[in-house]
């Protein structure tokens, strides 16, 4: 499988650069974060929250459609996502002019649904995510749908990677350099292309990935040396909620990391209300993951060291992000 270069990222993050934005860098502030996370620890987060259709899926979408020939363009394309990634690709497909046809879970949160609607996409709801995968196969045969992956492949490890490049060269551009840096998982594509990035532009940083219990997929692909799938998905963080591992992120997790590590519900939930409390920054559930990880596995291994993380995403809506704020704010007053 072919690695990913210096040049091709670079490339990448050129040919995206028009299109998406160079989101920012914020540092945790220093005193809360030695409580949270350790004595001396910094923490230094990339706000992808903050990027078209509100995560870092945008990026990848947009490269996939960018490859796209006038015929396939024509046919429109298809993708399956518990929201951020079906997101995206209606909002790439508006913008080159196709249609996006999406499939969702049924149990998807309602804001998601609504968001793809919104960009323009057909939604399809299913029972769950494996029947999305199942579903989004006889989209693409049946209607000549291009179907745009939410997490294998080198298009979409390029367009993460390009994330790992930009926070390189932003914390270059304040003297700084990471010591380590923690990735939420769900199939793998966020992880595959910044770990790839970071190893290449920082060979002495420890990275990190951390997934949820009830979505580990990855965890266990690294216990069984070989991509594996999950039977059930069962996760408050849906948008790590992917049902398998694929070949290719997998192979470049599997070079990066030094581990993979888990979180419970109720660690990202807590985590939550430290990224609002702490940041004042209201995240989905997923996007809390590295936190909880730093504050809980991770934090005795990394603390007093410089922690890079992303702020992956921020697609929930109000009713749901007031109850999940709630019950971490319960959790840390425990």
């Amino acid at each position: 499988m072919p690695e990913l270069s210096i040049f091709n990222i670079a490339s990448t993050s050129e040919k995206l650069s028009t299109e998406i934005i160079r989101t920012p860098l914020i540092n945790w502030p220093k005193k809360v974060a030695q409580r949270r996370f350790g004595k001396n620890t910094q923490v230094v987060t990339k706000l992808e929250m903050l990027q078209h259709t509100g995560s870092f899926k945008a990026r990848a979408a947009l490269l996939a459609i960018q490859q796209l020939n006038t015929r396939q363009i024509e046919r429109g394309v298809t993708a399956v996502s518990a929201g951020n990634h079906a997101a995206a690709v209606a909002w790439a497909a508006g913008r080159a002019g196709t249609t996006a046809k999406v499939v969702m879970p049924s149990a998807s949160n309602p804001y998601r649904v609504a968001l793809c609607r919104d960009y323009g996409a057909e939604v399809v709801l299913v029972k769950d995510v494996h029947a999305g995968f199942e579903q989004v196969r006889l989209i693409e045969a049946e209607e000549g749908r291009f179907f745009i992956h939410p997490f294998a492949g080198e298009t979409v490890a390029l367009a993460t990677a390009t994330i790992g490049y930009e926070f390189h060269h932003q914390l270059c551009a304040q003297g700084q350099a990471l010591d380590a840096m923690i990735i939420a998982v769900g199939g793998g594509g966020l992880c595959a292309g910044v770990s790839s990035a970071i190893r290449l532009l920082e060979p002495n940083c420890e990275i990190y990935a951390v997934e949820p219990y009830g979505a580990d997929s990855m965890y266990q692909s690294f216990r069984a040396g070989s991509p594996q799938k999950i039977d059930k998905v069962d996760t408050l963080a849906d948008s790590l909620g992917a049902p398998h591992a694929e070949a290719y992120s997998f192979s470049l997790c599997k070079k990066h990391l030094e581990a993979v590590v888990r979180v419970s519900d109720e660690e990202i939930l807590q985590s939550l209300y430290y990224v609002f409390q702490d940041l004042k920054l209201a995240i989905e559930p997923a996007a809390a993951a590295a936190v909880a990880a730093l504050a809980g596995p991770l934090r005795k291994p990394l603390a007093g060291r410089r922690v890079g993380m992303i702020i992956c995403g921020a697609n929930i809506d109000t009713e749901s992000y007031q109850r999940y704020l709630h019950m971490g704010a319960d959790l840390a007053s425990a």
